[in-house]
């Protein structure tokens, strides 16, 4: 879920300049008045994005000049985010990158503001829905989205073709996937694919998890019998796996596309997840969807409150989305950036949008209880890959699992 690499595309500042040439008139998310706006801002962001949020900070104080803004390193990282804020919020930073699914848990212990009325009216103008439902809790928007991520397949042409890669047998008939099985986020969507739900449809509701009955069980046994798959290959490298050439496809998301590309170069194949087999049905195999966003520190002084939420939402408007997606590879939210021809001709953005949609993807929940979820998922989904969890056992271990993400925290 987390960004590992840093593209180099010259120099930032030129590109920079490109895409304000690019994009003309910026997106009316930084339209508040700039003679109105003075404080002091601390931005946290991943430690290979400091660079190029350097760039954008240098745009953003072209308009606000009378904010003063310091971009470092998260602690932690932005998918600790919760973690980092929660040691001390009064000593974290104004501005910070966190994924959607900490967000819930993040309001509801007072961490963060919610959106005023004017910004949650244009971020739900700017951005696609999907991402304003994923900073969206209880009827509030906290975040500013500013990219999506939802993983698909990767694969090398030389040894698949596009239409082996529409079917998980076809393609594991053919070649071998490398995959980690012992990363929840990797496959517990199996259980979507089967017709379950993760606290239920709208990913709101404490006691709508429904994995404690046959579809349940489906995907567990699933997962099993890519155990005996002698084409599936259990890794926690996969990159070395496509470099040595012992596979040929993988599951992975667009932090990883820019090493992918080098590593397969003229071979490299990218296409949405394929259908497998599950319960005797062909069925969509479906990925989680992650929301990347930029949040305000409720702990923030008041006199710089104003400054921090204009900058969290300059940051995240088409222009600073745009030269994100350039620097980094991260899928932009804005619809005219998603419509842009820099984004509508890269194959690989095109894919991970396909994968973004509904009948694709799962919208991460933002529960507070998903970190209870990411800790027992793992463990039962990985138990069941390598048999250590027995088929005769999966409808106790599903019960107790169930019942276990369902509690009030």
């Amino acid at each position: 879920m987390k960004l590992i690499k840093k593209i180099a595309l010259g120099s930032s500042a030129v590109i920079a300049m490109t895409l304000l040439a690019a994009c003309g008139k910026s997106s009316s998310s930084s339209d508040t008045s700039s003679k109105k706006v003075s404080g002091d801002v601390k931005l946290w962001v991943d430690t290979t994005q400091v660079s190029y949020y350097k760039t954008i900070v240098k745009n953003f104080n072209k308009k606000y000049p009378d904010v003063n803004v310091k971009v470092t390193q998260s602690p932690n990282g932005s998918a600790n985010a919760k973690t980092d804020v929660g040691k001390d919020p009064a000593k974290a930073a104004d501005v910070f990158e966190v994924p959607n699914d900490q967000l819930g848990s993040m309001a509801d212990q007072g961490y963060i503001n919610p959106l005023s009325p004017d910004a949650t009216k244009t971020v739900k103008s700017d951005n696609v829905a999907t991402s304003v439902k994923g900073v969206t809790w209880k009827n509030q928007m906290y975040g500013y989205p500013f990219a999506e991520q939802a993983q698909t397949l990767y694969y090398n042409k030389s040894k698949l073709s596009a239409e082996d890669v529409k079917s998980w047998d076809t393609l594991t008939s053919k070649a071998t996937l490398a995959t980690d099985f012992t990363n929840a986020y990797n496959f517990y969507p199996i259980f979507f694919s089967a017709g379950t739900n993760l606290y239920g449809k709208n990913g709101e509701t404490l006691k709508g998890t429904n994995v404690a009955n046959q579809k349940g069980i489906n995907a567990l046994t699933w997962l099993a019998q890519q155990k005996s798959n002698k084409n599936v290959m259990q890794t926690s490298n996969t990159l070395n796996q496509l470099k040595s050439g012992n596979a040929a496809a993988t599951i992975d998301g667009p932090w990883n596309t820019a090493n992918i590309k080098k590593i397969l170069g003229k071979n490299f194949g990218v296409a949405k997840y394929p259908t497998i087999k599950v319960g005797g049905k062909n069925v969509q195999m479906k990925a989680f969807l992650g929301i990347e966003a930029f949040a305000v520190n409720s702990h923030t002084p008041t006199k710089d409150q104003k400054a921090a939420s204009t900058l969290a939402q300059f940051i995240t408007n088409k222009q600073s989305q745009l030269i994100v997606y350039k620097q980094s590879g991260q899928i932009p939210v804005d619809k005219s950036a998603q419509k842009s021809s820099t984004v509508a001709n890269d194959k690989a953005a095109q894919a991970i949008m396909t994968m973004a949609k509904p009948e694709n993807s799962v919208l991460m929940p933002k529960m507070s209880q998903m970190a209870t979820f990411w800790n027992l998922s793992a463990p039962l989904l990985n138990g069941s890959y390598t048999g250590s969890i027995k088929a005769s056992d999966y409808s106790a271990k599903l019960k107790t699992f169930q019942d276990a993400i369902s509690k009030k925290n």
